[in-house]
């Protein structure tokens, strides 16, 4: 079961989310927030997996709101769900650490998948606004010194497909490995990045300079050829 808290200061808007998520099986609401401390508040005590957060609301906008979340709850995914995608708000939160970004013009079904998604730990940016956001975090970072040690040649080719949007099953299919496997990958990324999503460890990999832009691009040999790490 996943638990979620609704964070919106539209009661219609509210109301109608929590109607459809209701439906599915696997969730159950736990909260709602009409406002920026509240839902902070909410997340800190009920600790719900998944936020669906606004951007603009009282008291607390929601940029603010996942900052303090993610520094006090590093577990919560917070699944951005806004009628704007200025590149202002999407750097800030991400930065801040959701773990996604949807307009509110996706589909009752598209919201439910990014909720499961990121409650995986799996990202759910738009392509386009990906790549924008690593462009920006990439361009002139020469990363930390000795930052290049902190993953194995193994982990940088998983966090690297990642980085692409490849789900799981397609990076074990790429690298020749089992999804088990991958999965024990990214939890080891995770840990040593200390993060808790693809989405921030694909952003801290570019702060890093873990990843650089070229990584990006399909075709760089990432996983062209098999290899002899055990399945």
């Amino acid at each position: 079961m996943i638990t979620i808290l609704l964070a919106e200061d539209h009661v219609v808007v509210r109301q109608g989310m929590r109607s459809f998520l209701e439906q599915e099986e696997d969730f159950e609401i736990v909260g709602e927030a009409a406002d920026g401390l509240t839902a902070l508040k909410l997340a800190t005590s009920l600790k719900p997996q998944v936020v669906v957060m606004d951007i603009s609301m009282p008291k607390m906008s929601g940029i603010e709101a996942t900052r303090r979340i993610k520094a006090t709850c590093p577990s919560i995914a917070v699944l951005v769900l806004s009628a704007y995608e200025y590149d202002q708000y999407v750097f800030a939160l991400l930065e801040a650490g959701a773990a996604g970004y949807l307009l509110k013009d996706v589909s009752g079904q598209e919201l439910a998948q990014a909720i499961r998604a990121v409650s995986r730990g799996d990202s759910v940016l738009h392509p386009h606004v990906a790549r924008k956001v690593m462009r920006r975090f990439a361009s002139g970072s020469e990363g930390e010194p000795g930052s290049q040690e902190i993953l194995s040649d193994r982990e940088h080719e998983v966090l690297v497909l990642a980085a692409r949007g490849y789900k799981n099953k397609e990076i074990a299919d790429r690298l020749f490995l089992s999804v088990r496997t991958v999965e024990a990958h990214l939890a080891s990324i995770f840990l040593k990045l200390k993060v808790g999503s693809r989405t921030e460890a694909v952003m801290c990999g570019l702060r890093k300079g873990l990843l650089v832009l070229d990584d990006l691009n399909e075709g760089e040999g990432v996983g062209e050829r098999p290899s002899t790490e055990s399945h």
